[in-house]
């Protein structure tokens, strides 16, 4: 394989907590050296970085895959093709596609079908239960084999205390993690935003807060009772911060994220009835904002995903209740989730620790490192760039965003994999 080497780029190692200043040789797949000065070997690709960061790539914990089933919608190769070029070299993807991801094959083609495609890593969910219905258990151990690296039914909860309570102690013989949505189903079945003055000024069915804490208190119980592994997301509301804080501090085994979209935008965004705004859970009031940005910060929230949800216009271009939720979320994933360190809320290192080394940790992967023998999984990004978002230009096939026209900071300029360059940002 050719070398490469990066020139004069602020190295940034989360994992240790570093930043530097030099040049990185990578070579066969993984980082050779770093530091200033390097010379390059004979044939080596050299690119100067000419200032800008270069950390870890980003692993994204939370995508909804379409591929296979709706691949009008998304489809495998666009997915990994806008994962890379938001810097995301590695995603986990739920089992939302038709047929479910539930059985050894299903797993092992996603694996082989992403290795083939050669762009971001995509790392399969599996469904926790048959058909996603809440009821039978998978063959955790078996999908495990396969490649799966979590467990979920996608953005829904699981209604029986009792399967979640069997899931969690199955699980815990392979070590793995049950991921779980935040919602009360019985509370949220017909809401699309979240109680309170402007959901009645505007007329919209809708649901408490207190739904996500309720579901958040049943699911920390159940993982103490079990010993269990948990990861809770996307959370929303400074209540159930609250409690998942609370819940770490006796040694309950959980972790969470929340997404971009969370620490962006709250419940106003959602006027005029733009259905791109409608998430699951919906949008929260300023104060939920604040407090989920500051869990965040003090690390409550172990990770901050995209939450990756193509709908085309079928789907979206409908009332605000009819209309399906989600947002498309990987090419804005760095610019958005840039923004607590834009802030001061956050260090830039302490902010990437968030999209690197806490999803690692999750999903059982090695510390991502920008340090010698590393797998070359890395991103080259300008944090302080300015970028005009623009939903017309983004890889992804479906272009459900609210950000279309957003003036942010932070632009990703190249982006590798196993030490290959597979996206570069045009000049």
């Amino acid at each position: 394989m050719t070398a490469l080497l990066l020139r004069n780029a602020r190295l940034l190692d989360p994992a240790a907590k570093t930043e530097t200043s030099g040049d990185c040789l990578i070579a066969d797949g993984k980082i050779a050296a770093t530091g200033p000065g390097l010379t390059a070997p004979e044939g080596a690709e050299v690119l100067d970085a000419q200032g800008a960061c270069l950390a870890p790539g980003l692993i994204d914990l939370r995508t909804h895959g379409r591929d296979p089933g709706q691949e009008h919608k998304e489809s495998l190769r666009t997915q990994v093709e806008a994962a890379v070029a938001g810097g995301v070299t590695a995603m986990g993807v739920l089992p939302d596609t038709d047929p479910i991801v539930q059985d050894p094959t299903s797993v092992a083609w996603l694996v082989q079908r992403s290795r083939a495609l050669g762009k971001a890593k995509v790392l399969p969910y599996a469904a926790m239960s048959v058909d996603k219905a809440g009821q039978q258990l998978t063959e955790f151990g078996l999908l495990q084999q396969a490649g799966a690296v979590a467990f979920a039914d996608g953005a829904k909860a699981t209604a029986d205390a009792l399967v979640l309570r069997r899931a969690l102690s199955y699980a815990k013989t392979f070590d793995a993690v049950i991921f779980t949505h935040p919602e009360d189903r019985a509370l949220t079945r017909h809401a699309c935003a979240t109680e309170g003055e402007y959901a009645t000024r505007l007329g919209l069915p809708a649901a408490p807060a207190a739904a996500e804490l309720l579901q958040v208190q049943r699911d920390l119980l159940l993982t103490e009772l079990t010993g269990g592994r948990l990861h809770i997301g996307p959370i929303t509301t400074g209540a159930a911060v609250d409690a998942i804080r609370a819940a770490k501090a006796k040694g309950v085994r959980v972790t969470c994220d929340t997404a971009a979209a969370y620490i962006t935008l709250n419940e106003i965004a959602i006027a005029d009835y733009r259905t791109f705004t409608k998430l699951t859970p919906p949008l929260r009031t300023e104060a939920d904002r604040q407090a989920v940005i500051a869990g965040l910060a003090d690390g409550t929230i172990d990770a901050l995903s995209s939450d990756h949800t193509p709908e085309d216009q079928d789907a979206k271009r409908l009332t605000f209740t009819s209309a399906e939720p989600g947002i498309i979320g990987l090419e804005t994933l760095l610019p958005l989730g840039l923004g607590p360190a834009h802030q001061g809320r956050m260090s830039l290192l302490d902010l990437l620790a968030r999209l690197t080394v806490a999803p690692a940790a999750i999903l059982g992967l090695p510390v991502p490192r920008l340090a010698v023998g590393a797998v070359a999984d890395l991103v080259l990004f300008d944090p302080d760039a300015p970028v005009r978002i623009a939903a017309d230009a983004m890889r992804s096939k479906s272009k459900n965003t609210p950000f279309d026209g957003f003036p942010l900071q932070g632009k990703v300029l190249a982006t590798l994999v196993d030490g290959r360059i597979v996206y570069r940002r045009a000049a």
